[in-house]
């Protein structure tokens, strides 16, 4: 019988497209609060963590429940979009870190020779804090593929679940009996 590769593909497939998503809202969200205060600062800090104080398994639950009242059909779509928010706060986190560590001297001097904003990002930025926004990256997309089975509860149909949730207990029955005994 051969190998069938499918799930390693679509797990792959839903944490990479879950760590670009992630990534395209935890850069400039970082990036604001590492270099900019302003009123709401730290709530909005806040409000970005917060799905890192929750466990993903609690997480998906009210992100199920609330889709549920919204009449949401649960597609690929809304698993990424479910393995991105709780992706998030470790991107943001490792980015702004990685954004913070960078010299607003170097900034500064761009600044001064006229770069606007997306260049003095782009062209110095990006090159001195690479190593941090592509840990960032990596940290995320590991995250997402590890979670990837609270993922699939958002893809799959209720009936489905409840089954792999009862073969799981059973295992861990079986797991828990055969420890006992040794």
């Amino acid at each position: 019988m051969p190998l069938d590769w499918s799930p390693l593909w679509l797990s792959l497939r839903y944490a990479g497209l879950a760590t670009v998503l992630a990534s395209a809202i935890a850069l400039p969200l970082a990036w604001l609060l590492a270099r900019r205060r302003f009123p709401g600062s730290q709530l909005l800090d806040a409000a970005a963590n917060l799905p890192l104080a929750v466990p993903t398994a609690v997480l998906v639950y009210y992100l199920l429940a609330r889709a549920a009242q919204w009449g949401l059909v649960f597609r690929w779509r809304a698993a990424v979009a479910v393995s991105a928010v709780y992706t998030l706060p470790l991107i943001f986190r490792m980015f702004r870190g990685g954004l913070a560590t960078v010299d607003a001297g170097f900034e500064n001097a761009a600044r001064s020779l006229g770069a606007s904003e997306w260049r003095v990002f782009s062209a110095v930025t990006a090159p001195l804090a690479w190593r941090a926004l592509l840990a960032a990256v990596m940290a995320g997309f590991a995250r997402a593929a590890v979670d990837f089975g609270m993922t699939a509860a958002v893809a799959v149909s209720a009936s489905a679940w409840i089954a792999a949730a009862g073969a799981v207990l059973g295992l861990a029955i079986l797991y828990a009996g055969n420890r006992v005994r040794a």
